[in-house]
């Protein structure tokens, strides 16, 4: 197999160890893997500190700066005393390290739960945070990380799908015509709010990437940190029917506007988001489908069935793109 293939192939336990002890950390010889797959993680038991979470960037994906860019967001989020999980700075003041080929950056572990997001209290308290993290974020731009675009995470994911032919033959056309329609809808959404300010984002704020304890919560993984609409940080938190999404939204706002207004005009931009991302997932998991740990963890991607059902939620999709924005309450 090649990198590109199986990119993390030599990546095996003596090879991490040695990684970290290569920085001058001294492991114990325990290590979790932690779930993730566009990356391997890994939590590190030390023979005498506390344990740490290694994080092994997968090869080819970014560049050193688009990553450096990543660390020194969350290392200024942190400053700020925004509960950012941020990487940890070695003497020489370096984040990412290299061993044996495989770039990597150590993480102090936090633990947590999962968000009650059915709590009026927790929405607004996370609002006021994201609010927080796009108060820093809106200061000055990205140089080296990504835009949420949507010809990029829409039309271009659904021709590397088509093209790929990882859609069953007989639902090609069905795909085709239904992924047109969305995408046309899509960018007139997207230029009628084309005056709303892009700021840096945490990028992939859902429930899975923030930990709350007795504390409140702290945010994890800014590897999909990128500049986009403050929206972006917000939809996914969101939940239900189109009132209880709408409730769920004025609890979120209330919390944010303590620190910074929300553009209200980017309300209309939660179900081009949402679509986009449906889309973006189907082709992010068809492009890593020659990485072995893949099909071994999404074995449904090839099945008839996972095609017509993800058909039937972009067939939702086009009516809920034609339903005016969420009501603000």
């Amino acid at each position: 197999m090649s990198e590109q293939t199986a990119p993390y192939a030599s990546l095996t336990p003596e090879t991490i160890l040695q990684a970290i002890e290569s920085v001058d950390y001294r492991p114990s010889g325990g290590m979790l893997a932690l779930n993730s797959y566009e990356n391997r993680v890994y939590q590190i038991s030390m023979d005498e500190t506390p344990p740490l979470v290694a994080k092994f960037y997968r090869p080819n994906r970014w560049s050193n700066d688009s990553i450096l860019e990543e660390h020194q967001f969350s290392l200024a989020l942190e400053r700020d005393e925004i509960p950012v999980i941020a990487p940890l700075v070695d003497t020489n003041g370096h984040t990412l390290h290299e061993y044996q080929g495989y770039r990597f950056a150590l993480f102090p572990r936090r633990g947590g739960r999962w968000p009650e997001l059915d709590n009026p209290d927790n929405l607004e308290w996370i609002g006021r945070f994201i609010a927080r993290i796009h108060q820093l974020g809106s200061v000055e731009p990205f140089q080296h990380r990504p835009d949420i675009d949507p010809n990029r995470m829409g039309r271009l994911s659904a021709e590397y799908l088509l093209e790929g032919q990882f859609i069953p033959l007989e639902l090609e056309s069905s795909y085709r015509r239904i992924t047109e329609a969305l995408q046309q809808l899509i960018e007139e959404i997207f230029n009628s709010t084309n005056q709303c300010k892009k700021i840096r984002l945490h990028g992939d704020c859902h429930p899975g990437n923030i930990l709350w304890t007795d504390r409140g919560p702290h945010f994890v993984d800014m590897d999909d940190c990128q500049m986009g609409p403050a929206i972006q940080d917000l939809w996914m938190l969101l939940s239900g029917d189109r009132q209880e999404m709408a409730l769920q939204l004025s609890y979120i706002r209330e919390g944010y506007e303590t620190f910074r207004e929300l553009d209200s005009r980017e309300i209309a931009l939660i179900e081009p988001l949402r679509t986009l991302r449906m889309i973006h997932y189907a082709a992010w998991l068809a492009r890593r489908w020659s990485d072995p740990a893949f099909p071994h963890a999404f074995p449904w991607f090839h099945t008839h069935q996972y095609w017509q059902e993800h058909l039937l939620q972009l067939e939702q999709q086009l009516r809920a793109l034609e339903e005016p924005p969420l009501p603000i309450y």
